[in-house]
């Protein structure tokens, strides 16, 4: 019992100085844990209901390409082996890119449509998706704060990251990134509506193969051997079915969780991709490249939402 407690203890210290320490964080994670609970409280179990069966398999279906193309992603580092980290940067300022336009024309232009359809009013649907915004960037900042993990260049974040192994504070982060891209997919699906929902699944699907490959590659780097290191990568992906799960069961029963739905997941994507995917593809010096790449894979999802959508 004392060698248990031994263990426990400063886990729990680390936790309540962290607490101390980023107490708005806290508060902000708290109300955004929150209202994701009475989302799905509300909407779940209508999501889920016959009526609703369809939508649910479309986001299924949605999470398991998202899946599929991260594990593709991942086995490609079994033939390249490596990668120059200038083509890395650059494949990764791509997905980020597509994120972006992802999550400005298949979730925030949606939500605003949804909302101004349901308030009869522009300012009123900008401030229901401005909510959603917002609850996602909480959601987000609070779990890159109170959860373990590991970025490749900048190191260990959150409480007691120096007592968790290497490899498994990188999963967390790799899990803290497809969480939000599942939630996308889910809460796209939600109204059964292909024309939200594919084409913000095609972008996701295709961003998830660079860096299914990018995860892959920094395992190996950190010193897995190339076949574990391309099994997590893999397994890494089983996050995004499991987030469109929740996304479709906070989005779905009350008419206007829908736009706050599709705000949370777009300001959880933003979150992402400006507090980590950007920031890593710029500290290598290939700015440059990185920025091309995000501009290309911009205009691909915006090509791909107006022929899909």
């Amino acid at each position: 019992m004392r060698d248990a407690q031994a263990v426990v203890t400063p886990w729990v210290q680390a936790w309540r100085q962290q607490l101390r320490e980023h107490r708005v964080a806290a508060l902000g994670l708290g109300v955004a844990l929150l209202a994701v609970l009475w989302l799905l409280l509300s909407s779940g179990a209508e999501s889920f209901t016959e009526s609703n069966r369809g939508f649910v398999g479309y986001a299924v279906l949605g999470g398991v390409a998202g899946f599929g193309a991260t594990a593709l992603g991942a086995l490609l580092a079994l033939s390249l082996r490596s990668v120059e980290t200038r083509a890395q940067d650059c494949m990764l300022g791509f997905a980020a890119g597509m994120m972006l336009a992802a999550s400005s024309f298949s979730l925030i232009l949606p939500g605003l449509d949804a909302a101004r359809e349901l308030l009869d009013s522009g300012a009123g649907a900008a401030l229901t998706v401005a909510i959603g915004l917002g609850l996602g960037v909480l959601l987000m900042l609070g779990l890159d704060y109170f959860t373990p993990h590991q970025h490749e260049n900048s190191g260990a974040h959150g409480p007691a990251a120096a007592r968790i192994g290497g490899v498994w504070l990188f999963v967390l982060a790799i899990i803290l990134h497809n969480l939000p891209e599942g939630m996308a997919i889910g809460v796209g699906f939600a109204r059964g509506d292909l024309a939200v929902g594919l084409p913000l699944t095609t972008a996701i699907a295709i961003q998830d193969i660079p860096e299914g490959l990018a995860v892959a590659l920094a395992l190996r780097a950190i010193g897995l051997p190339l076949g574990k290191a391309v099994l997590i990568a893999v397994a890494s992906g089983l996050m995004e079915p499991l987030g469109a799960l929740v996304g479709v069961g906070i989005a779905s029963g009350l008419p206007i969780a829908y736009p706050v739905s599709l705000g949370l997941a777009a300001g959880a994507m933003i979150f992402v991709v400006s507090h980590e995917v950007i920031p890593e593809t710029h500290r290598n010096g290939h700015q440059t490249a990185a920025t091309v790449g995000l501009m290309s894979g911009f205009a691909v999802m915006m090509f791909l939402d107006t022929a899909l959508g």
